[in-house]
């Protein structure tokens, strides 16, 4: 693969809601570093697209946040999976894995002659 590309349109929101399940509680640096180590460094995270995105996600009672503070002992505010959101990731999750399958027919299907 060649350098780092964005987070695909319509991804960001899967990915913050399954790290967040993985990971528990994340600040947005923690959760942009996790997804672009997670994806082997191959995506870069646009934060101007990022907290806009967890806004979204919190108005939509898929997360709620809190104030903390962070390892490097700064004011940060962490975000946390609600049980909405968690049922948001299974659904989310089962229609990106049928859209996978399909797209994999498409690209596996041999050529008509």
């Amino acid at each position: 693969m060649g350098g780092k590309t964005d987070v695909w349109q319509g991804t960001l929101a899967l990915m913050v809601l399954r790290t967040l399940e993985t990971m528990g509680p994340q600040h947005g640096y923690g959760l942009a570093r996790r997804i672009e180590q997670t994806s082997g460094d191959a995506l870069e995270l646009n934060y101007g697209t990022l907290y806009p995105a967890l806004l979204k996600l919190e108005q939509e009672g898929y997360i709620r946040s809190r104030w903390g503070t962070s390892e490097n002992k700064r004011k940060a505010k962490f975000y946390e999976l609600t049980k909405a959101g968690l049922r948001q990731l299974r659904k989310a999750a089962a229609e990106w894995e049928l859209t996978t399958e399909i797209l994999e027919r498409f690209l596996k299907a041999a050529p008509q002659s």
